[in-house]
């Protein structure tokens, strides 16, 4: 009887710790997105901590961590640009959102405007540049790495890559996928940070290259094969090696074919992370051979106001313990008056993680 008591005894104990380890403010609930096999999961927290081992816990405030934050479409021009000169603010898009890029240990986003002087894009033009200026609000946000490898970047040719590509160098911001040579097109960038040698790459579906002198200029285009042997490359010089995909199906909420065999064929060559964007709206998240794939995540700074989907976004914030990623956490964005993403609360914010985890 006294052996029994002491059985009950221990349980309530136990009980009693498990609950309060999992009480939020003390720990996030660590679970995966859809696996390949469709297996999804709920999260908590304040966005959907994704714990990449296998013992499904992870504590807030770990020591030892790196953290890459990561955006989808970055877009400078039009109604945003409107927006930053009427507020006298260069940095009035990222206000409300710096303080999550800007203390991650690495930025990284798809920055899709030239960066060249000139006259304010007309709202209805898919032309995009902006001022140099503007350059003020990217370095306030903490950017470390930008891709350029997407539709938008050749819109005003030669002279506007050459212009974004010096005042990206001048601003100390890294850049990935577009240069005005065939190596500097397809050259990764390589960030350490606490240790850890992050590389990236990137693509778009866009197959905007154009000779110079023999040489070519353009972004780099999503070729399989020619993806494949970079990242194996890049793979083994590097801890986390990111790729970045720029394709899709515009306002599409699922991934397509093209998409999925990017993804996994660039994480079977070595990718841990690929990060998708340019369908302007959230995609799913897929754990996939080893390595984790975000389709899409939707619009950061952009100002197409003319639909909810479009307004919203999400950030990911990619923990790196022990030289591999060991969680990550979407924190879900809606982006007002035309140019600025603010963290999102409520049923879109629970819409935006259930389709992360592949929920619809």
């Amino acid at each position: 009887m006294a052996k029994n008591s002491f059985l009950i005894l221990a349980g309530v104990v136990l009980a009693a710790l498990l609950c309060f380890y999992f009480l939020p403010g003390n720990s996030f609930v660590i679970e995966g997105g859809t696996n390949q096999n469709g297996n999804g999961a709920a999260g908590g927290g304040n966005g959907v901590a994704k714990n990449m081992e296998e013992d499904g816990i992870v504590a807030e405030g770990d020591s030892g961590k790196v953290v890459l934050a990561a955006v989808g479409d970055i877009m400078l021009a039009r109604s945003v640009e409107r927006q930053m000169i009427a507020k006298g603010d260069w940095k009035y898009p990222f206000l409300s959102t710096a303080d999550i890029t800007g203390e991650a240990d690495i930025a990284f986003g798809n920055l899709e405007t030239t960066i060249l002087p000139g006259k304010t894009s007309a709202n209805n033009s898919f032309f995009f540049r902006t001022d140099p200026k503007a350059l003020e609000g990217l370095k306030f946000a903490g950017f470390d790495v930008l891709s350029l490898a997407n539709n938008h970047m050749m819109n005003f040719g030669l002279e506007g890559i050459q212009s974004t590509l010096q005042n990206l160098d001048g601003a100390g911001i890294g850049h990935i996928g577009a240069g005005i040579s065939e190596k500097e097109i397809y050259a990764p960038v390589i960030k350490e940070v606490g240790g850890v040698k992050f590389g990236f790459l990137a693509y778009t579906y866009a197959e905007e290259q154009f000779s110079e002198n023999g040489d070519a200029y353009g972004t780099a285009y999503a070729d399989v094969d020619k993806m494949k042997e970079q990242v194996a490359e890049l793979a083994k010089g590097v801890d986390v090696a990111v790729v970045s995909m720029h394709m899709g199906v515009e306002y599409q909420t699922q991934p397509n074919a093209a998409q999925k065999n990017f993804a996994r064929a660039a994480v079977d060559a070595g990718a841990d992370l690929v990060v998708g964007h340019h369908p302007h709206v959230v995609e799913t998240f897929e754990k996939y051979n080893g390595g984790y794939i975000i389709y899409s995540l939707g619009n950061f700074v952009f100002d197409q106001m003319w639909s909810e989907e479009t307004r919203l976004g999400a950030i990911v914030k990619v923990t790196v313990e022990n030289k591999k990623i060991s969680d990550m956490e979407f924190v879900p964005i809606k982006i007002f008056n035309y140019a600025q993403p603010q963290i999102l609360e409520g049923e879109e914010k629970d819409m935006i993680l259930k389709r992360l985890q592949g929920g619809g």
